[in-house]
């Protein structure tokens, strides 16, 4: 009996830094069109990666754009909020957590245009693409480089 109460209590404060992980990210609100198929495959991977999403439909993602100061230049289809920071395009998740763990003094990522291979964008194709790290005046350096596979 002590035996098992043993590898119960063990099992659990296993799993405990694992429900405390998940639990301890922030929420991401997104803003994307209704009709954007991609956007919801992004939120799909967001979630697969243990993020809780909060979606608008909106009439107009810029308008969520110029609100949360994406450079336009950077823009995409769907522009999201966490935790102070902007994410524009098809971020991948690994790189979300990166930032909140990291904090850097930054407005945001984007991944601009919505490049196929980009989480959202899988397919037959996938192309390298960067992710970049924005700054309030509009300046930005390549975060991560993620080659493609075709």
């Amino acid at each position: 009996m002590q035996r098992r109460k043993f590898l119960e209590t063990g099992m659990l404060a296993a799993l405990l830094p694992v429900a405390f992980a998940h639990a301890a990210l922030p929420v991401i609100t997104v803003y994307k069109s209704a009709s954007c198929g991609c956007c919801s495959g992004w939120v799909a991977h967001l979630e697969k990666n243990g993020f809780t999403v909060k979606v608008h439909d909106v009439a107009d993602p810029s308008d969520y754009r110029d609100k949360l100061g994406v450079p336009s230049a950077l823009g995409s289809c769907h522009t999201a909020l966490v935790d102070g920071y902007a994410l524009e395009g098809h971020v991948p998740a690994r790189d979300i957590r990166q930032l909140l763990q990291t904090r850097p003094k930054a407005r945001g990522l984007a991944v601009p245009s919505m490049p196929p291979g980009s989480p959202g964008m899988e397919g037959a194709r996938s192309d390298p693409f960067d992710v970049l790290l924005f700054q309030p005046d509009g300046r930005y350096s390549v975060y991560r480089h993620y080659d493609g596979k075709s």
